[in-house]
């Protein structure tokens, strides 16, 4: 079997609010074959330049587009095209938007080789069958802690078992925030799990005083407290910290998270769709379970990030756990025709061979950017 074309494709909501919402613009791409299989796979970047990253051309050794190295190619060595990929995009890559858009090629190709064995994703890349994921909303904080609590009543009425809350007004005031997350725990209750996003507001002094403030709350984590480059300062507060500490959203590359697990973080996210594809998070999920540390995807954008998570995580031993976005964009909600549902707090992993996912032709025909 050889790669015949490679399709990026850049769907946009026609307001795009500066929010951390990745439902609002996307890259998707389909990879087609000589035997009439074809791939999908995401990138949740700036789909303008990662876009740029596939159509542009053959050039100097290792400053090729990504189409140019792919046409032509055995889909199947999904993990050797990774390696080619990398190599041959390194001299504008190694890190940013080349990776974010080999992410999206590397989700394809898995969803070639399980199309053309028959197989689910997530039975190519472990031996762990699990047929369901138990899922986490993810919602930024209310405005008041009125609002925060409204959201938490609605996931307790969804089914949920694990909710975090993030970003908004959280960060600035400490006294805020002990109301905001008093407010989301006294809905939940004790039964269910509380995680807290930071969205990287703090320095180092101001972190450790805030992870002991929030420690009498039993949260499963706090995300993010530090800004994503100060390594120095994680390894610092991971000792101290009375509250396990999660990062990796923004890192790319099994190198970083190898960084990241050395600095002592306890719960490392990685962004299929961003930090180089199901590659990638099977090194890093591997990394996790030799040295202890848990595995749980950052998924916020579509179905597509939502259907590879879940493979992923049901292909790790210690990988029961996946955030499942909420947001109304269409995106989100329709692009994948059979967008994997909430069952009593858990999501079914697509039975179908690949990804087992369908997109809806009409919704990418309505939010394709033409230019």
């Amino acid at each position: 079997m050889k790669i015949t074309s490679v399709e990026p494709i850049h769907l946009r909501v026609p307001v795009v609010e500066a929010i951390p919402d990745g439902t609002l613009d996307v890259l998707i791409v389909k990879i087609h074959t000589d035997e009439g299989i074809t791939g999908v796979g995401e990138v949740t970047s700036q789909s303008y330049v990662c876009k740029a990253c596939f159509e542009a051309p053959r050039s100097a050794a290792r400053r090729h587009g990504l189409t140019s190295i792919l046409v032509g190619e055995n889909p199947l060595d999904v993990e050797g095209l990774w390696e080619k990929m990398y190599y041959e995009t390194n001299r504008y890559g190694r890190r940013g938007a080349a990776i974010h858009a080999i992410s999206g090629a590397d989700i394809a190709l898995w969803d070639i080789k399980g199309q053309y064995e028959g197989k689910r994703v997530c039975d190519l890349l472990g031996d762990v069958h699990r047929e369901d994921v138990r899922a986490y909303a993810s919602v930024l904080f209310g405005d008041t802690p009125e609002d925060t609590a409204m959201l938490a009543r609605e996931f307790v009425d969804l089914g949920l078992t694990a909710a975090k809350f993030g970003w908004g007004p959280f960060g600035q005031d400490p006294d805020v925030d002990v109301a905001h997350v008093t407010a989301a725990r006294a809905v939940l209750g004790d039964d269910r799990d509380l995680m807290v996003d930071a969205g990287h507001a703090w320095k180092i002094d101001t972190a450790k005083e805030r992870a002991k403030l929030l420690a009498p709350f039993n949260i499963g984590w706090l995300e993010e407290p530090l800004s994503q480059d100060d390594r120095k300062g994680y390894a610092e507060l991971c000792v101290d910290s009375p509250v396990p500490i999660a990062a990796g959203e923004g890192d790319v590359t099994h190198w970083d998270f190898e960084d990241l697990i050395e600095r002592g973080v306890n719960v490392v996210q990685p962004d299929v769709a961003f930090c180089g594809g199901l590659t990638v998070c099977r090194r890093v999920s591997d990394m996790c379970l030799k040295h202890d540390r848990r595995p749980v995807p950052h998924c916020f954008s579509t179905g597509i990030n939502l259907a590879a998570s879940l493979h992923w995580m049901a292909s790790v031993p210690n990988g029961d756990l996946v955030e499942y976005c909420l947001r109304p964009s269409p995106l989100m909600r329709k692009l994948v025709s059979n967008l994997p549902p909430l069952v009593n707090g858990r999501v079914p992993v697509p039975t179908g061979a690949g990804l087992g996912i369908e997109l809806d032709e009409d919704i990418i025909a309505e939010f394709r950017v033409n230019s």
